[in-house]
């Protein structure tokens, strides 16, 4: 097999793998901090894909729409967390799940009304649509090179907030003990509801940047929310770092084992995932249960 044609499949993996990594990291966030199984991600994911979908008609512009949609549903977010989860927080795990499953088919079915139940189409941006030329590697679409590109830069960001940023002090923090803060006199309530409008505004972003490598439908978040918890669990719940590297890990096994085995590619991230789990039960850089 020709070395550019598996060189141009693994760019295609790494770009696959950085959606999972947003997707994840938002996941991540919501559980480390808040210890919040969202079951409602998958539905923010669609959210931002149909945000961008309503902007870019709306606009013409997809810059204003990459800016305003996960700020829009960040909002929606923060709305969430403060009308319908924080009221069950210390009634157990089991109640903000359930509640955030049927959320997910709520923002499902609210979609359908307002824009059939038909796929929609979204375009590529004209100044991102041609390739770029990889050298002896051939071409590759250069959206794809751009959504690895504002992943990484995300991350990025991310990492100062989180390790160069008080507040990112005060949510490692609040993840490890939300009671000493509390003692402290930080409003944890303000944090958790931050942390949570930060986690959705990535999933809209996610849903967003793969509107145009994958179909616009109100089912797209049910297939990637699985995808997210495979990608989290093998990263590690709760761990940024974890997350980060299993969404590019998972991207790229999934990509070259559908260059020679396509009827497996789906399998192949379970496959990955239970191997990780019998060596490390507790994923790649997770605590295990005890935190």
């Amino acid at each position: 097999m020709e070395i550019d044609l598996i060189a141009v499949q693994l760019f295609t993996g790494v770009a696959l793998g950085a959606v999972f990594v947003l997707l994840s990291t938002g996941l991540s966030i919501i559980f480390g901090m808040l210890g919040v199984v969202n079951f409602a991600h998958g539905a923010f994911y669609m959210t931002g894909a149909y945000a961008g979908v309503f902007f870019l008609a709306l606009t013409g512009n997809f810059w204003l729409a990459l800016a305003a949609v996960p700020l829009l549903i960040g909002a929606l977010g923060l709305g969430v967390e403060r009308l319908l989860i924080r009221p069950l927080y210390g009634r157990g795990p089991d109640y903000p799940l359930l509640l955030t499953f049927g959320l997910g088919y709520v923002l499902v079915e609210i979609v359908r009304i307002l824009f059939g139940t038909d796929g929609v189409p979204f375009e590529t941006p004209a100044l991102l649509s041609g390739g770029i030329d990889l050298g002896g590697l051939g071409y590759f679409p250069a959206y794809r090179l751009f959504v690895i590109a504002v992943t990484a830069v995300i991350l990025l960001l991310l990492w100062l907030l989180l390790a160069r940023t008080r507040y990112g002090l005060i949510i490692r923090a609040g993840a490890r003990d939300p009671e000493i803060l509390s003692i402290l006199g930080i409003d944890i309530a303000r944090v958790w509801l931050l942390v949570f409008g930060l986690g959705t505004g990535l999933a809209a972003l996610a849903g967003l940047l793969a509107a145009p490598m994958r179909s616009v439908n109100p089912e797209m978040g049910v297939a990637v929310l699985v995808e997210a918890f495979v990608v989290t669990v093998i990263g590690g719940m709760g761990s940024l770092l974890g997350g980060a590297i299993a969404g590019m890990l998972v991207g790229i096994v999934v990509s070259l084992t559908a260059l020679w085995m396509p009827e497996m590619s789906t399998i192949s991230m379970f496959a990955l995932m239970t191997l990780v789990l019998l060596i490390r039960p507790q994923g790649l850089f997770g605590r295990g249960l005890a935190r």
